[in-house]
């Protein structure tokens, strides 16, 4: 069960935090719509009888608006989305609902928390995030690098391809149509790691040892390395 006089839900999106707060003395219900500054959203909650508890569900919004809350002294509960008890039936769903079921759920204790990273671990997070999402791009490059010169008959047979070797011999090829060369070049950019490397879209390998061989994270990239086949 809730300790706090109100318990707020909040609806929160990239544009707007649609909120809902339930005051258990009087049973007074608070609803408004803030823009998703932190300090607008404080500045409604303060407004409110204390003390005041709040959740939101995770999402693409992150954990700022939570570090913002707790450094505020508001309690804050980040709802796992897979675990809340929606009515059964109840096919309708609007932000106001949402909040409202968000407020509810908090105030008889039954919102299921996910666990908060720290600043330190989601910087890692967006760093390997990163570095898997540049490495698919630089991989779906060299695949239409590959099957654009099978179309038109050309075929490396030199040893392994994406190496120096394999480059130079990109480089020698040549197409007299404009849309074909067009393509072939843009491609060819991008199938490069050294180019992506070049450009600030890889991160590259001085930074990225920083985070393996630093004591927070030495034990569990060494326990990582070891599952790797």
């Amino acid at each position: 069960m809730n300790v706090e006089r109100t318990s707020v839900g909040l609806d929160v999106h990239a544009r707007s935090v649609v909120a809902t707060g339930l005051d258990s003395v009087t049973g007074e219900v608070f609803k408004t719509t803030l823009v998703p500054e932190h300090s607008a959203v404080i500045d409604w909650l303060r407004t409110l009888p204390g003390p005041v508890a709040t959740t939101y569900e995770a999402g693409p919004t992150g954990y700022g608006l939570y570090r913002a809350l707790s450094a505020a002294g508001i309690r804050c509960e980040i709802a796992a989305p897979s675990k809340l008890n929606r009515p059964s039936g109840d096919r309708v769903k609007t932000d106001a609902r949402d909040a409202l079921l968000l407020a509810q759920l908090l105030q008889v204790g039954q919102i299921v928390s996910v666990r908060v990273p720290s600043i330190e671990r989601e910087s890692a997070r967006d760093l390997v995030r990163s570095r898997e999402d540049v490495r698919g791009d630089l991989m779906r490059a060299r695949h239409r690098v590959s099957k654009l010169l099978l179309r038109h008959g050309h075929v490396y047979y030199g040893g392994h391809a994406w190496t120096g070797a394999h480059h130079a011999w990109l480089r020698r090829i040549r197409f007299e149509l404009p849309g074909t060369r067009a393509a072939f070049e843009a491609d060819s950019r991008q199938s490069s790691s050294r180019s992506l490397a070049a450009t600030g879209s890889m991160p590259t390998s001085r930074r990225w040892p920083r985070i393996p061989s630093s004591p927070r994270w030495c034990a569990t990239c060494a326990a990582c390395g070891g599952s790797r086949r």
